[in-house]
This record gives structure tokens, C-alpha cells and sequence, in this order.
């Protein structure tokens, strides 16, 4: 089957953040006695953007970007100027879209009421908020900066400053948590009406604070009895599931995030950002990641070392990594897309895709991929069922 090139995105990485939270495995770097090279990591972002271009040449020549994501770390910690400084050196390497979703990652206790004016100016249109929680004590147990009034005040003022489109990052199965206080959580980001919501389960991720020393935290049966209480009334309240941790207004859905859910191309820069790219001309599907630490790939100076890998994936392990995405959305993709951005047929999947539905897995339609309820469950186990 020919392979088709999807939409493009742009992901890039800020990785400085004040301080590490003890359950994060991002690659975020704890703020130190002196500065980080703020408007000198611009310079090498864009140098980082040329040597990609050139490198991938033919595979992202004309294609429009549908959407750009400041990613962390906190973005926020970058200056208005200097994201208007990047995003116009964007502008000049690769054609936005009209309609481009350009999202910056923002910390609540990074952000005063000024730089929302100045993000907006810089053509910054979706604020995404790590709030986690709005229970003070769950916000110290996860190391967090701000207290609950100050991520109430953070989004007021995003929204004074003309913001209409904002996320709100919330976390369940918190240390000690009870299903009343999961719930609580919900109904005070539900009253800062925000578009989007991302409801997610605290995972104790390895090489991470609480890995080493494990937090008490509710068990399967009450994460799953918080999930299923807080999306009745993320329902209730118009917040549509569209993938299993994204809630959204209608018309509000993340356009970076399904971009990636459906197997769509990214560009990556930044350390430790990782990207996707679909060449239609060799039928090859490739990946590329940068180096993690943010002052080797400074010092590598867009050359050759800013590269931590390079990945043509193989056609065996392509349903994998399609699945690993798709599957994730609630309403699933068009067995077509499958032939169409993987480019395979079908039939590669066909015995693999039976079994799933024998077991409750999928729903039974040969036109859909689609996840049954039990399927989202048990995602993890699907989802496997599809590694080469």
C-alpha cells in the first residue's frame, strides 16, 4: 500500500523547570544558582530546525504545519520576547497554517498576569496549565511550586489577557487520595471553564523520586472507581472523552496531540525532543530524538552529536507503533488510515485484529479500529497483542 504523509507538527523542548517534581520523567532540568542560557537555547533551536530540514530535505518541503507545542520543563520560564523571536524564525524555515494551534506548557507558579499579554502578542493562541491538583496538601506531596489559589489565579488571569482556548493538566490516584477528593478536584476545574481538560492517572514511572520511594496511592480498584467517576461528570459538565485521558468542549480537541494519536508527522527540536517523519517518496517511516542534556546539545551546535538516535522502523514493528497511538482515542480511526499512514494493508493485521475481537477487545466492524469499554481497560494488553 502507498504511504501517505499525514498532517505535520512542530514539537519543541524547553527543558528547565524551577524544580523536579518527584513523580516526573520528562526530560526537565531543576533550576540551579545560576540562570540557564535562555536566549542562547533560541539560537539552537532554530540551527536545530535547519540541520533537520536539510537532513530530512525532500520529506517536509512545502508541508504546512497545523500546529506548534512548547513542551517542558516549563516554557513558561521563556521570556514573551523570546518565544516571538523563535516562533518568527519558524515562520521563516517552514509554512504555518492559517489555523495553526500553537500551545505553550505553563507552570501557574511561573506566569504573572503580563506575560499572558505578551505570549498572546507573540501568536501563542492555547495556554496549556499544570495544575495536578487544587488540594494544597496533594500539591506539596507532589512537589509542586504553586498552591491551588494561585493556579485559580493564573487562569483567571490567561483568560483577562483574551485566552479562550486553555487546558487544565489534572492528576488522579494521588498519595492518599479518596474518590471525594478526585471528584473535588474536577468540580474546581470545571468552574474556571476551561475548553480542555486532561484527566490523568499518577503512575510511579522508574527513575523517578517516587519510584525509589513509593508514595501511598489508592489501588487499581479505586484509580479505576475515580476514572470512571470524575468522566461521568467531565460528561455531565460537556467535556467530551476523546482519548483516554483527554476531555474537550466541543470543537476544542487538542489538534498536536490527535496529530500524534493518529500517527501523524512531527518535527522534534530541542534536547531530548523527540520527532516522526513519513516519507512518501521511499514508503519509509522514520524517527529521530535529541540528545537529553541540554548543554551537550548546546555544545554540539546543530552538528552530527545533537542526535541521541535515528530509527527507520521496521515494517514488522509499524502496527505496533501505529496501535500504541490509535487505540488511545475513544471513537478509534478508519481502517483506511491504517493503509493509508503506515502503509500497509490491512491483512498484515488481519489475524492479530480477530483474536482481539474474540476477546471483547475491539468492536466488531472490518471498516473501524475501535477499543470496546473492556478495551480501554485493559488497553495495555491490546495493544501488545500487535508488537512484531
Amino acid at each position: 500500500m502507498p504511504l501517505i504523509a499525514p498532517p505535520l507538527s512542530l514539537y519543541i523542548h524547553m527543558p528547565w523547570c524551577v524544580k523536579k517534581c518527584p513523580y516526573c520523567d520528562f526530560n526537565s532540568h531543576g533550576l540551579r544558582s545560576e540562570p540557564p542560557p535562555y536566549a542562547n537555547y533560541i539560537g539552537h533551536l532554530l540551527a536545530d530546525l535547519d540541520a533537520d530540514l536539510r537532513d530530512f530535505g525532500a520529506a517536509t518541503h512545502g508541508r504546512p504545519v497545523v500546529s506548534v507545542f512548547f513542551g517542558g520543563g516549563t516554557p513558561s520560564l521563556f521570556s514573551p520576547e523570546l518565544i516571538a523571536r523563535l516562533l518568527d524564525g519558524v515562520r521563516q524555515r517552514l509554512p504555518l497554517a492559517d489555523d495553526a494551534e500553537i500551545t505553550l506548557e505553563t507552570n501557574p507558579g511561573t506566569v504573572e498576569h503580563g506575560r499572558f499579554d505578551g505570549y498572546l502578542k507573540a501568536s501563542v493562541n492555547r495556554i496549556s496549565f499544570g495544575v495536578q491538583s487544587f488540594d494544597d496538601d496533594k500539591l506539596k506531596r507532589l512537589g509542586r511550586i504553586h498552591s491551588a489559589s494561585e493556579a485559580e489565579a493564573a487562569v483567571k488571569s490567561a483568560q483577562d489577557a483574551g485566552y479562550a482556548n486553555l487546558n487544565l493538566d489534572l492528576m488522579y490516584a494521588l498519595p492518599q487520595q479518596t474518590l471525594d477528593g478526585a471528584l473535588a478536584d474536577v468540580e474546581r476545574a470545571i468552574a474556571l471553564a476551561p475548553t480542555h481538560i486532561s484527566h490523568y492517572q499518577l503512575t510511579l514511572e522508574p527513575n523517578t523520586a517516587f519510584a525509589a520511594n513509593p508514595p501511598p496511592l489508592p489501588d487499581d480498584d479505586h484509580a479505576w472507581a475515580m476514572q470512571e467517576a470524575c468522566e461521568a461528570r467531565l460528561a455531565a459538565a460537556g467535556y467530551g472523552q476523546y482519548e483516554i485521558s483527554a476531555y474537550a468542549q466541543p470543537g476544542r480537541r487538542c489538534a498536536h496531540n490527535l496529530n500524534y494519536w493518529q500517527f501523524g508527522d512531527y518535527l522534534g527540536i530541542g534536547a531530548g525532543a523527540h520527532g516522526k517523519l513519513s516519507d512518501a517518496a521511499t514508503g519509509q517511516v522514520h524517527r529521530r530524538w535529541k540528545t537529553r542534556g541540554p548543554r551537550a546539545y548546546m555544545e554540539a551546535a546543530a552538528g552530527p552529536a545533537r542526535i541521541g538516535g535515528d530509527n527507520a522502523i521496521a515494517a514488522a514493528e509499524l502496527p505496533f507503533e501505529y496501535m500504541l497511538n490509535a487505540l488511545r482515542l475513544v471513537d478509534g480511526v478508519p481502517m483506511t488510515d491504517f493503509a493509508a499512514r503506515p502503509g500497509l494493508p490491512p491483512e498484515h493485521i488481519a489475524a492479530t485484529l480477530a483474536d482481539a475481537r474474540r476477546r471483547g477487545w475491539l468492536i466488531d466492524d472490518p471498516q473501524h479500529l475501535r477499543t470496546t469499554t473492556l478495551g480501554q481497560r485493559f488497553l495495555n494488553d491490546v495493544i501488545a497483542r500487535f508488537l512484531p
